[in-house]
C-alpha cells in the first residue's frame, strides 16, 4: 500500500513539473540578422570530376548540301549472263520489190574472165619484182631479204626492225638451207643472222636466244670447230652469230661489220602486199 502511494506522489510531481509553461534553460537565443558581407575572391579551380552518365540523344540535324561527284572507281567484275528475253512481235512485211531485169550472163562471164587474166598478169609482175628486182626469197609464211649494207650486229637488227621485220632466224634445217643458198647465190661468204648468246645456263652451257627472244631449241648448225667446245660460252664480244654460205654457224664479234638477212611475215590480206612486204634495200 505504501508503494502505491509513493508511485502516485512521484507521478503527481512529474506532471506538475512538465505542465509548467516556464522552462528554465541555458540555451542562447539567436540575435537579429546582420548586414551582407563583401564578396570573397574567386577560389582556385577544383579538380576535374568523374564523367557523368551520357545524356539523351539530341535531335537529328538538317541534311547537308550534296557533295561533288567523286572519281570513278575501278570496273567491277562482269555479272552473270542474264536470261534470254522473250521473243518480240513479228514486224510488218516490207514493200514488194521491183521486178528484176534479165541477166546478160554471157557478157559478165567475159568481163570476169578478163579480170582473172589481168590479176594473173599482176601476180606474175609482183613475183618478178620480188624475185628479180628485190632478190627476195620466200616460203609459205615469210619473205627473206639479203641487205648488202655492212653493219654491226645491233645496227643490223635495228635496220631490219625499221623495214618492218627482224634479223632472219634459221629455226629449222629447211630455212637454214634456204638462207645458206641465198648467201651463196649472191657471191657472199657470211652474214649476220638473228641468234645471239645470252650468258650461261645452270649446267654451264651457253644460252642462246633468237631475235624474237625465243630460246634456241632442238635445231642448231654449229660448225665443227664450235662443236669441239660444247660446254664453253662465247665471250661478250663474240656473242653474236653468223651464217656461212656452207650452212654452218659460227661466233663472231658483235662489232664486226657484215651484210645481213632480214625476214618479214607474209600479210594475211588477199593479194599479198600490206605490212608483210619487205621494204626495198637502199
Amino acid at each position: 500500500m505504501s508503494r502505491l502511494l509513493m508511485v502516485w506522489v512521484f507521478l503527481a510531481i512529474f506532471s506538475y513539473v512538465f505542465a509548467s509553461t516556464e522552462v528554465c534553460t541555458n540555451a542562447l537565443l539567436p540575435g537579429a540578422k546582420g548586414d551582407q558581407g563583401e564578396t570573397g575572391e574567386v577560389g582556385e579551380q577544383g579538380k576535374l570530376g568523374k564523367n557523368g552518365p551520357p545524356g539523351l540523344p539530341g535531335v537529328s540535324g538538317e541534311p547537308g548540301l550534296k557533295g561533288e561527284v567523286g572519281p570513278t572507281g575501278k570496273m567491277g567484275p562482269f555479272g552473270d549472263k542474264g536470261d534470254k528475253g522473250l521473243k518480240g512481235f513479228t514486224g510488218p512485211a516490207g514493200l514488194k520489190g521491183k521486178t528484176g531485169t534479165t541477166c546478160d550472163c554471157g557478157r559478165y562471164r567475159k568481163v570476169f574472165g578478163q579480170l582473172d587474166v589481168s590479176v594473173e598478169k599482176l601476180r606474175k609482175a609482183v613475183q618478178f619484182v620480188k624475185n628479180v628486182v628485190l632478190s627476195v626469197k620466200e616460203t609459205e609464211e615469210r619473205y627473206y631479204l639479203l641487205v648488202k649494207e655492212p653493219k654491226r650486229f645491233r645496227e643490223a637488227a635495228l635496220n631490219c626492225k625499221l623495214r618492218g621485220g627482224a634479223l632472219a632466224m634459221p629455226k629449222t634445217s629447211t630455212i637454214n638451207r634456204l638462207m645458206a643458198d641465198y648467201i651463196s647465190q649472191t657471191g657472199l661468204a657470211r652474214v649476220y643472222v638473228g641468234v645471239q648468246a645470252q650468258g650461261r645456263d645452270s649446267n654451264g652451257t651457253g644460252r642462246y636466244l633468237y631475235a624474237d627472244s625465243s630460246p634456241l631449241q632442238e635445231f642448231a648448225a654449229w660448225s665443227q670447230e664450235e662443236q669441239l667446245q660444247p660446254g664453253s660460252s662465247p665471250s661478250t664480244n663474240s656473242s653474236c652469230v653468223e651464217l656461212l654460205s656452207t650452212g654452218t654457224w659460227a661466233h663472231v664479234e658483235c662489232e664486226t661489220t657484215l651484210f645481213f638477212i632480214c625476214e618479214f611475215p607474209k600479210s594475211r590480206r588477199r593479194g599479198g602486199g600490206g605490212r608483210g612486204t619487205p621494204a626495198p634495200a637502199s
